[in-house]
């Protein structure tokens, strides 16, 4: 049983806060960085060679170390430079299965990203939730 089945609270303020911190990795598609490519108005091969590592197969955004945090390097203001078109990975945040392994889990993510249980956050029904997790 989840202990999350009577749902969960969360409104993305664009605070930013999950796109910085800790080294991390953002896998990319080559279908997002199509998208993304399209939405910069520059060739996937371009954006590539702008903004995507290379992590054994797989691709990854690269990161920019500032003062100790490891910045997305699309994060601009505290918004992604392709915030409509940004990959499936960040789409899907807070809502990522570590998050979700225990009330603890979720209060740790909780303390870094202002959008849980924010004022005007909106109510995700366990249905809501798994649907977002099966995606």
């Amino acid at each position: 049983m989840n202990w999350y089945k009577k749902g969960l609270n969360f409104k993305c303020t664009g605070c930013g806060k999950c796109c910085t911190g800790a080294p991390g990795l953002v896998w990319v598609s080559e279908k997002e960085i199509i998208e993304m490519a399209l939405a910069a108005g520059i060739s996937p091969e371009n954006f590539v060679k702008r903004y995507v590592r290379l992590i054994g197969e797989r691709m990854a955004l690269r990161e920019i170390e500032r003062g100790g945090d490891y910045d997305c390097i699309l994060l601009r203001e505290n918004k992604c430079r392709f915030y409509e078109n940004r990959p499936h990975q960040c789409r899907t945040f807070p809502w990522w299965p570590r998050n979700l392994e225990s009330e603890y889990s979720w209060k740790q993510m909780a303390a870094s990203c202002e959008g849980v249980n924010s004022p005007d956050s909106t109510h995700f029904n366990l249905e809501e939730i798994r649907k977002i997790l099966s995606n």
